[in-house]
């Protein structure tokens, strides 16, 4: 069984199947979109190892003699890797007819999906995300980018998919931590706009990162499925997709922060960020401080570390961190802009958050 939900984009509608068994049948969803029938196949090693043999089986008769293979981690999505991807590409004489194939997790989807939209001035591209991560929240939208050491996906742009396609048969190799990393996704959803949504994760997390497939397939379709209805609304970010970004401020700081280091995770940071938004919410006034206590309980019992002075990175310097999301790219004019809460389900954008109050839950979660 698999799920369809579609991103209606207008003339940039794409579908996202979400299934079992989805990379043995990529040659007939991906062939429409390949018009010159050859297409090149992003993906880093780990995957390659794990699962590109039958992605390749599956992909039929489609020309697969152009695979790259990347190092894994945060630190390929660079300038340099950028610039060598693009290389690689003009070396074989990508065309406009070619389709790319972005086929890992997060990192090898905002990279391949930024070299796509670049070269030639555009290819079209297919994401196949194996990371939970992935599946339900970078594969989904067409936001692309690459980090530098000023902040994390400073430079991209929107380059939509022409198909996502989400084999959840993949996750069975994933280590638990890529898994839980993933959750602080799925969880997102709830807390920004669905208090029954965050509820049932209370009671199937286990299940979720047990990888239990029924748990599993409808934490991903109700999370893309909500992502979907957002991007459709806002697909440039201009006003209610920003609410995706919910405990992304803090999370990108503090990944900066520790120089995109694999010793702290996407997923591990927004999940941080997370409870310090909501912390942050209750101190303001916004929200009931209970609903952060619970926001951090549940993140905690999910394995997730939300104390700074614990996380991956330690010792974090306040003082670092507020300069870091000063220069997020959601700022403006000075002002920092913060996704935060009036309850559980009822997150908002603050286009003016008062810096001294940031900077004083920074310097209360790190202090030691």
């Amino acid at each position: 069984m698999t799920q369809t939900i579609p991103v209606r984009l207008a003339a940039r509608s794409y579908d996202m199947h979400i299934g079992h068994g989805l990379l043995a049948r990529a040659g007939d969803l991906i062939a429409p979109f390949a018009p010159s029938g050859r297409v090149f196949v992003v993906t880093d090693r780990n995957v390659a190892d794990a699962h590109l043999q039958t992605l390749i089986a599956g992909l039929g008769r489609l020309d697969t003699r152009n695979v790259f293979v990347l190092e894994p981690g945060e630190q390929t999505k660079s300038f340099v890797g950028l610039e060598q991807l693009l290389s690689a590409m003009l070396a074989v004489n990508i065309t406009r007819k070619d389709l790319v194939i972005a086929f890992g997790g997060g990192v090898i989807g905002d990279l391949a999906g930024l070299a796509a939209g670049l070269v030639k001035r555009g290819v079209d591209f297919v994401q196949i995300p194996t990371t939970l991560l992935a599946q339900v929240d970078s594969s989904v939208g067409g936001k692309t980018a690459i980090d530098t050491p000023e902040g994390k996906n400073l430079v991209g742009l929107i380059h939509q998919p022409r198909l996502v396609l989400a084999d959840t048969d993949v996750l069975s190799t994933l280590p638990m931590r890529e898994r839980r990393a993933g959750y602080a996704e799925i969880v997102k959803a709830g807390l920004i706009a669905d208090a029954a949504y965050f509820a049932w994760c209370e009671a199937n997390a286990a299940a979720i990162l047990d990888n239990d497939r029924d748990a599993l397939t409808h934490a991903i379709t109700t999370a893309v499925a909500f992502k979907a209805g957002v991007v459709a609304r806002d697909e440039t970010e201009q006003g209610e997709r920003a609410l995706l970004n919910l405990g992304h401020t803090f999370a990108h700081a503090l990944e900066a922060h520790g120089g995109y280091s694999a010793d702290l995770l996407h997923g591990e940071a927004v999940a941080a960020g997370i409870s310090l938004a909501f912390k942050l919410s209750a101190q303001l006034g916004h929200c009931a401080p209970a609903d952060a206590e619970r926001v951090a309980r549940h993140l905690n019992a999910a394995g997730f570390i939300t104390d700074l002075r614990q996380l991956p990175g330690a010792p974090f310097s306040a003082e670092a961190l507020l300069s870091l999301i000063a220069s997020d790219k959601k700022a403006e004019a000075g002002r920092l802009t913060f996704i935060l809460a009036r309850a559980i389900g009822g997150a908002f954008i603050d286009k003016d958050t008062p810096a001294d109050a940031v900077r004083a839950l920074l310097q209360a979660e790190t202090q030691t």
